[in-house]
């Protein structure tokens, strides 16, 4: 039995999760205060969170690249793996798809959650990836297991004019609500309380991977990485715009007046003449003294510190080394940076794996061509920088002993194509050994020359001598 749907029921959806999102993408945008400055109230906004996130993303999206290895050892499962990596290669070039994870990245990265659609595109045949936005996605998983997908749906606005061109609808508003709802046999599409469309699946599978910024344990949405951050964020900006009040009024001095019943014509100048009367007393407020200040800011050092703690993102992954460091020492300073890009690799590693399979099965099913099925890898570079030299001389170490083979070593050292590389290998390999054949034919006839002389030589020497 067909489960029913109606538009309407996405307005009472998911309404706590849309409420967290709206809140995290005005605080990572800078809106940090909650209540309004009074007048004269100063409220700084040191934006952290924001370069946490990006410096986080950057770090995480360092060098990606997606292999196919082939199904088996003939040459026709090795021709299909390196036409399936030109396929996924020439896809990402055609959907900017650097560009794209790394956007979605960053939102992810916010919200907690994010999502990439791949689809058919009739109109110029190809393989099309998009990332929805979350805020506009629904998803029903199955009950006893939250990872997998029973029914996703999309809802987006249409601007009038478009919604006219392409669905022939008629409205008074600026835009027009519409809904994709998939399940792996049907589709249909909803404009408001009207479905214009219901047919089958033309996929055969939900072309939506919805998946988390960092999972918590038994729950369907993930973990913004803002979460841990807003608290001591707040604290810092209120810290710091205090500490800036003080300054400013140590630099504009309040003059404090005792036993005077009128304080009119009393300005704070060089050259001002104040008549007192007697048993009055007049000074200048000093907010500086006792050290005062060195509290404030010894506190926001802590804040400071708290942020780079809660983040999990050092001072020296931006890089603020104070003194020389070596690599292993560096990778120590590093690791909560490292152990957290390492926890979000593994989510995405399955999801970027999944998307390439999705685009290749839409590629086989459309145009025909067989990639062969073979495994599909997501090879990432490291994160931190690595001394190539060692790196190249453990590889050859591994592939002489036979633990690996030189595409697997190619992949370690960070080459884009191994198996082209490697077929570039083999061609100067067997130029050089046709080239060393040549030269030592050559040697070894000449050779043969020079002792047939030298022996013709001798044969005459021996005949002048009897002679």
């Amino acid at each position: 039995m067909k489960e029913t749907f109606s538009p309407a029921e996405l307005n009472r959806l998911d309404s706590a999760r849309l409420r967290r999102y709206r809140e995290l993408l005005d605080f990572y945008n800078g809106k940090h205060w909650q209540n309004r400055a009074r007048p004269g109230e100063k409220q700084l906004t040191f934006n952290y969170a924001r370069v946490v996130i990006d410096k986080l993303a950057s770090y995480l999206m360092t060098g990606m690249k997606i292999v196919v290895d082939p199904a088996g050892n003939s040459e026709l499962e090795k021709a299909q793996a390196r036409r399936a990596e030109a396929a996924l290669a020439r896809i990402g070039e055609d959907n900017n798809l650097e560009q794209l994870d790394f956007e979605t990245e960053v939102d992810c990265a916010v919200l907690g959650d994010a999502v990439y659609k791949v689809v058919w595109d009739t109109n110029s045949a190809s393989v099309r990836v998009t990332a929805p936005d979350a805020q506009g996605v629904y998803v029903w998983h199955e009950p006893d297991d939250y990872t997998r997908q029973r029914r996703v749906a999309v809802k987006y606005a249409l601007d009038a004019a478009a919604a006219a061109t392409l669905y022939d609808l008629k409205t008074r508003n600026r835009t027009v609500s519409l809904v994709e709802l998939w399940t792996a046999a049907d589709f249909e599409l909803w404009a408001d309380e009207t479905r214009l469309e219901r047919k089958p699946n033309p996929y055969g599978f939900i072309p939506f991977i919805v998946f988390p910024n960092l999972r918590a344990p038994k729950e369907r949405w993930g973990i913004s990485d803002l979460e841990p951050v807003i608290a001591p964020q707040q604290e810092f900006n209120r810290a710091v715009s205090q500490l800036s009040r003080i300054l400013e009024l140590s630099g504009n001095p309040i003059a404090v007046l005792e036993n005077v019943e009128s304080s009119e014509d009393i300005a704070v100048k060089p050259g001002a003449v104040w008549n007192l009367p007697e048993d009055a007393k007049a000074y200048l407020l000093d907010l500086l003294q006792g050290g005062g200040v060195q509290l404030h800011i010894e506190y926001i050092n802590l804040l400071y510190r708290t942020l780079h703690d809660v983040s999990e993102s050092p001072r020296a992954a931006f890089g603020g080394i104070e003194k020389d460091l070596s690599g292993v020492a560096l990778e120590i300073e590093m690791q909560p940076l490292l152990q957290k890009v390492g926890r979000k690799r593994a989510i995405r590693t399955a999801v970027y794996t999944r998307r390439a399979r999705l685009m290749l099965r839409l590629l086989e099913k459309f145009t025909g061509e067989d990639y062969g099925g073979g495994r599909v890898r997501v090879v990432w570079n490291p994160v931190l920088p690595r001394d190539t030299a060692r790196t190249v001389a453990n590889e050859q170490v591994m592939v002489q002993g036979g633990m690996h083979s030189r595409r697997t070593a190619m992949n370690e050292l960070g080459i884009n194509d191994p198996e082209a590389e490697f077929s570039r290998w083999l061609e100067e390999r067997a130029a050089i050994l046709k080239m060393n054949r040549n030269f030592n034919a050559r040697a070894a006839k000449n050779g043969a020359g020079v002792r047939d002389n030298e022996a013709s030589g001798e044969s005459s020497a021996e005949t002048g001598g009897s002679l």
